[in-house]
């Protein structure tokens, strides 16, 4: 059996392979990257190193050939880029024989209002017309992406949001890392469709968490998104970027990222990470 992971050395991708490697033989696990420089870690694991660029789908093609499991991680960009490089890689997976295809797609893919809903509904649809068997990762939402404002507070600023009460199922990105590698190593996940989300909470309730961690009270500065959009311009970023972080604060307060499921815990065999724990580890000492 072999077993492709693409953006592998990506933050969720390096993740997975390492999580992978637990479950199989390093031998029977291959690797899409850019650069095989990048790649010299997981090469010295045993880990087969292809060169894989989603906007050279004669790449895909090539590094896909002989694989009956594959991985595929989301890119970044916008929706029109996203969607390109996604298809490209469905449409290679296609042409390449490969067996079985797992997504990481996001919370409620198929009737999310999210910013980044588009580019996964129209990942998921392609998948299900290639008549490739699949099993699609709705993962709801890093609490890495948090990261920022996790160390804003920390060095006594305040938390500054714009998102209002809406909640989101946070959960560290190792947990995604570690169900991904066992659903794309579990033969039996064809045509699956897994809600991955701890149980929502608010950015107060976070807070709340926080202010247990580092023994001291947080302020939450609620604003308008025009009022945050200001300051991020303040802190020099470019609107491409503000424009992004706008909307996903607009998609947190709509409550896009409200979504309980079980199938988290079902698809780990165990509980999630303990959010206070989770936080913890991402505290800068």
């Amino acid at each position: 059996m072999k077993y492709l992971v693409t953006a592998a050395t990506g933050n969720l991708g390096s993740k997975v392979v390492n999580s992978l490697l637990k479950l199989v033989p390093a031998s029977d696990i291959a690797v899409t990257v850019r650069s095989l420089e990048k790649a010299t870690a997981l090469k010295e694991k045993g880990v087969d190193i292809r060169i894989g660029d989603y906007e050279q789908p004669e790449s895909l093609e090539k590094a896909f050939n002989g694989v009956e499991r594959l991985l595929l991680i989301s890119s970044a960009g916008d929706d029109d880029t996203r969607i390109r490089q996604h298809l490209n890689a469905v449409a290679a997976a296609k042409k390449a024989g490969v067996a079985f295809i797992a997504y990481t797609s996001i919370a409620n893919a198929t009737n999310s209002k999210n910013l980044l809903a588009p580019a996964h509904r129209a990942t998921e649809k392609a998948i299900k017309e290639s008549g490739i068997p699949y099993s699609f990762l709705r993962n709801n939402w890093y609490l890495e992406n948090e990261q920022s404002s996790i160390d804003a507070v920390v060095a006594g600023s305040d938390w500054v949001t714009s998102a209002e009460n809406g909640k989101v199922g946070w959960a560290i990105q190792q947990d995604y890392a570690d169900a991904a590698a066992i659903v794309l190593a579990n033969n039996k996940q064809d045509n699956t469709v897994y809600e991955l989300s701890n149980t929502p909470i608010t950015q107060k309730e976070l807070v709340a968490l926080l202010e247990e961690i580092l023994g001291k009270k947080i302020t939450i500065k609620n604003v308008s998104d025009e009022e945050y959009a200001a300051n991020l311009r303040t802190a020099g970023l470019p609107e491409e970027v503000i424009s992004m972080i706008i909307g996903i604060q607009v998609g947190i307060r709509e409550n896009t990222l409200n979504v309980s499921s079980a199938d988290f815990e079902k698809v780990l065999g165990r509980p999630t990470t303990p959010l206070k724990t989770a936080l913890e580890s991402l505290i800068k000492k």
